[in-house]
């Protein structure tokens, strides 16, 4: 067969694969994304059976590169199933994404729906940083007491205080005896001034916490709330990225993955490394392929194309016009992220939406039934969903 250049779709019901031969010819492939009782995972089946070995781990020599879109991300966001994580504040802002920015997207509702939160704790972290102002007039008393720089970005700020080290080590042991091992850190002003947050960063790793999110290291951009949200992402989702990429690699030889060429895309149509590939830049990782797919096959005669995507657990709708529209900041499952992406419209509801009676009212997700157990009509135990319905009103 020669060496397989292999492109994935990894979604969270099925998983589609393309490989393409040394000698051009084209094979397809689709596969539960999970079915326990015939393999670990999907992707590294379909690899399994396309250089026709019989067992794991897998020799990767045959393979000339793998390039992989996802929806773990996703569908861990909408489903509200991503890892248990603490977020670091700067003191006095506890409720920050609590309050959030304000808006009402439902403007004449009669009630006001305050969106939850992701974070299960908060820790208010003892420090202050401002921006320096000409019309600030300090005491020269006051004024001794407070150390001033310009950062890289030509800003004055002034450290009013710095990070109590004593008091958060004290909070973060707290937040690991209750099992959480990943935090988000977002303070004012580390856009331009990321010392504090470099410092809670290297205690963090001393004291054993496995997954580190610096605001600033994620996007350096002013706007505290959704700054703050997007770290918060990060911790919430990249831990599910990684035990999923963990799963992936350790199906092949471990003295050969020097030779494994791994690229996942990213929310804004690009690829990236294993090792940079995180959250934060992962929620529209499985959409922003199928725009890419349909900007060069279906963008004909200067005609501008909508793009539908239905999946198990979500939809994705988009359009092309001859650029692909890119945006920084979005709304997803009601979080704002700050993070290069591509416009794209993702609801929670697809094939394997669950369909239930909560409240007085029928509703449709957000949770899907996924590969396993799958639909009722899968016959493995699962629950109701929309595919049900669309087979017992004669649509499939």
């Amino acid at each position: 067969m020669g060496r397989l250049q292999v492109a994935i779709d990894r979604g969270g019901t099925f998983t589609d694969v393309v490989a393409r031969t040394s000698d051009g010819k084209i094979v397809t492939m689709k596969l539960l994304s999970e079915d326990p009782d015939k393999y670990k995972d999907a992707p590294t089946e379909a690899i399994r059976r396309l250089i026709k070995q019989d067992s794991f781990p897998l020799n990767p020599t045959d393979i000339d590169w793998i390039r992989m879109g996802t929806t773990v991300a996703t569908n861990a966001l909408l489903e509200r199933k991503g890892e248990r994580f603490a977020l670091l504040v700067t003191n006095g802002f506890r409720d920050l994404l609590h309050i959030g920015n304000q808006s009402r997207p439902k403007l004449f509702d009669l009630t006001i729906r305050i969106s939850d939160v992701i974070y299960e704790e908060v820790i208010e972290v003892n420090e202050r940083v401002v921006l320096s102002r000409d019309d600030c007039k300090l005491t020269d008393e006051i004024r001794g007491k407070i150390q001033e720089k310009t950062t890289t970005t030509g800003e004055k700020i002034e450290i009013w205080k710095a990070v109590d080290e004593e008091q958060l080590r004290k909070d973060l042991i707290k937040i690991k005896e209750k099992g959480i091992l990943s935090i988000a850190v977002a303070l004012l002003h580390s856009y331009c001034f990321p010392d504090h947050e470099l410092r809670i960063g290297e205690i963090a790793h001393e004291m054993g916490f496995t997954n580190v999110s610096l605001s600033h290291q994620i996007i350096a951009m002013q706007k505290y709330v959704p700054r703050a949200h997007t770290a918060s992402i990060d911790a919430y989702l990249t831990p599910c990225l990684k035990r999923y990429i963990d799963t992936f690699t350790n199906a092949f030889e471990k003295d050969k993955l020097h030779k494994l060429n791994v690229l996942f895309m990213q929310s804004d149509g690009g690829l990236t490394s294993v090792e940079k590939f995180s959250g934060s830049r992962a929620i529209l990782s499985g959409p922003a392929g199928g725009v890419i797919g349909y900007s060069v096959t279906s963008y004909i005669n200067s005609q501008p194309v909508i793009g539908f995507d239905m999946g198990g657990t979500s939809t994705d709708v988009s359009r092309f016009d001859g650029s692909l529209e890119h945006i920084l900041e979005s709304t997803i499952a009601s979080v704002t992220i700050q993070a290069p992406q591509l416009d794209i419209n993702t609801v929670a509801a697809g094939g394997g939406s669950i369909l239930s009676f909560r409240s007085g009212l029928f509703r449709v997700g957000p949770e899907s039934a996924g590969a396993q157990p799958g639909p009722a009509c899968y016959k493995k135990g699962g629950p109701l969903t929309v595919t049900d319905a669309n087979l017992i009103l004669g649509r499939l």
